[in-house]
């Protein structure tokens, strides 16, 4: 396996648009390391200089101790060593199992022995022991995305590159896919880099998470890190659905702007100034009050209670019940057990403040 790693890397489209914007990151050998972000972040484009797809225009790139982007060197897609699995599965219906997954192999001039031996080695790394000679319109979505990954890694590659590899697949089939490559890429100690929309699935999957905002990381850390400890509103948003609330810190405490909502100075809050407070759906206590300051909005189930929007004065708000499952038209009081507070414009990492909010 290899390391990766991207030292000031910026690439720009025709026409001046920004993909990646001077990214630095170091992806240790053997990690999952997963990438989120809204559409156009920089998430894809980054996974595409990796892969060689792209070249940079600043910067440089480097696989295992070599440079293979930048300072000279352009190291093209197919001497990188590198396995790939895109979010549709590109299995040829003209050939068998077999012969989809030999491809890389038939390539390199790989006796044909050898051949046969790593194709049955990687069908059964994938659950598909026996399937060489299975015709591709047989075989369910799901094990076609296994045969693509078995492609992936018959030629034993350094990396191992996930372009949304798992999105196209209804649940619950994802959900069990995901728990056997969490199960494959460790057994084999593979370095992983995932794109993923999935915010639920890059923190079970991956040892850390890039957060990527207009070209930029703007965070990186564990997913306890990254959920625990966001550091900016913007990440607070993305991954755990904050509320962000903007208004002014002062000696009494962080006061919203136009809305009820208190939050009791606690050590270490911001220095007096506009700020804005990122609100988790964990951070509400909701609870049924006729005469209550909030309306449910809406109500979806959830095994232990509810996910629910309120209009809290005006303000619209996420919360998750435990014990309690509101109904849409329910008054209810809220109660801010805790929030991150930041200070407006600056990319600091917040402080933490409890409040009383109804």
């Amino acid at each position: 396996m290899a390391s990766v790693t991207l030292d000031a890397v910026s690439v720009r489209y025709p026409g001046g648009a920004l993909g990646l914007d001077d990214v630095s990151l170091d992806v240790g050998d053997g990690e999952f390391l997963a990438l989120v972000g809204p559409s156009g972040s920089g998430k894809t484009t980054l996974l595409r200089v990796i892969a060689g797809f792209l070249t940079p225009d600043a910067g440089r790139v480097v696989i295992g101790g070599t440079t293979v982007a930048g300072a000279g060197a352009v190291v093209p897609p197919e001497r990188r060593a590198l396995g790939m699995v895109f979010q549709q599965h590109a299995v040829w219906p003209h050939r068998d199992v077999g012969r989809n997954v030999d491809y890389p192999l038939r390539r390199a001039r790989v006796p044909r022995a050898d051949r046969v031996r790593r194709v049955d080695e990687a069908l059964t790394m994938v659950g598909l022991a026996g399937f060489a000679r299975r015709d591709p319109s047989t075989l369910s979505g799901g094990q076609r995305q296994r045969v693509a990954l078995a492609r992936a890694l018959v030629s034993r590659p350094r990396v191992l590159l996930l372009d949304e590899a798992l999105s196209a697949l209804d649940e619950p089939l994802r959900d069990r896919l995901r728990l056997e490559l969490h199960t494959l890429t460790r057994e084999l100690g593979l370095t992983v880099v995932h794109v993923t929309h999935d915010r639920s699935e890059a923190l079970a999957l991956a040892d850390r998470v890039a957060v990527l905002d207009g070209g930029r990381i703007a965070q990186i850390g564990t997913p306890d890190e990254i959920v625990t400890h966001p550091r900016s509103p913007f990440v607070a948003r993305f991954v755990s659905d904050a509320t962000l609330v903007e208004g002014v810190v002062d000696a009494t405490g962080f006061s919203a702007d136009g809305h009820p909502l208190r939050l009791h100075r606690s050590e270490g809050l911001p220095p007096a100034g506009p700020a804005c407070a990122a609100v988790l759906p964990s951070g509400l206590d909701v609870r049924p009050a006729p005469d209550g300051a909030a309306v449910v909005r809406s109500s979806l189930f959830t095994p232990t209670g509810g996910d629910v929007v309120l209009d809290w004065a005006g303000l619209s708000v996420r919360a998750r019940t435990a014990g309690y499952r509101p109904a849409v038209g329910d008054r209810v009081d809220v109660t801010v057990c805790e929030a991150r507070i930041y200070p407006s414009g600056d990319g600091v990492v917040p402080t933490e403040a409890v409040g009383v909010g109804g």
